[in-house]
């Protein structure tokens, strides 16, 4: 009896809708789980790499050493990036000041422009950083669904079942409703950690977020000092 109703017999014998449903489910988890480590990687790293970076920031080196070890130190981290970003454009509008004629207007130019380029580059950050989260998103919100979907198949078997037996009885109803049961029960697995999952790296995200808008803000001040001399 035990064995009837542990629960890899329940899945084996359930329904090919059923076992179907279990099989996306159990996909669809797998997808999250993969998500969730690489995020729970990729933002360690991230903070790990902006506090080395900052401290080299704020430690007193100047921009071009700064700029010179992104590279080698910081080669895809966004904080480094959108400092390079701001850095570059201001280097850009230097040299293009001393090539412009005098009483030329230049468009895009000043303080603005390594606003823009500020910008653009703390929005490629954030896409980057937010990537795959609205799959932990969509995990969370459907997969208790299309578990339910199949119990509610595995239930209609089950009665169609009874129908056909005429045998009403609690241990010929069991089987099917147990079989129809562990749908749910896959869906509640998958969507659980993947909701949990997806506030907790929402939470880290606005977090990293109000850094780099910080640094931005910061980087800004001090390079508007040289733009307007």
């Amino acid at each position: 009896m035990s064995e009837s109703i542990s629960i890899w017999s329940l899945i084996t014998h359930a329904g090919p809708v059923a076992q179907f449903v279990m099989l996306i489910l159990l996909s669809l988890s797998l997808m999250s789980w993969t998500v969730m480590f690489s995020k729970w990687r990729a933002y360690r790293q991230v903070r790990k790499e902006a506090n080395l970076f900052l401290q080299q920031f704020w430690g007193g080196s100047d921009m071009d050493s700064v700029l010179g070890n992104i590279p080698h130190y910081y080669p895809n981290s966004p904080l480094p990036n959108i400092f390079q970003a701001g850095y570059r454009e201001f280097q850009r509008q230097k040299q293009h000041q001393e090539r412009v004629p005098e009483g030329k207007i230049i468009a895009g130019g000043g303080i603005d422009g390594i606003r823009r380029s500020l910008d653009a580059a703390f929005s490629r950050e954030m896409e980057k950083l937010s990537r795959n989260l609205t799959l932990l998103a969509t995990v969370g919100s459907t997969a208790p669904f299309i578990g339910l979907f199949g119990t509610v198949w595995g239930i209609m078997s089950a009665f169609q079942n009874i129908a056909l037996t005429k045998n009403v009885s609690l241990a010929a109803v069991a089987p099917g409703i147990a079989e129809a049961l562990i749908a749910t029960a896959f869906g509640l697995v998958a969507a659980i950690p993947a909701v949990i999952a997806y506030n907790k790296f929402t939470s880290d995200l606005k977090y990293l977020a109000g850094n780099m808008e910080q640094f931005a803000s910061e980087f800004l001040n001090i390079l508007s000092r040289h733009v307007e001399r």
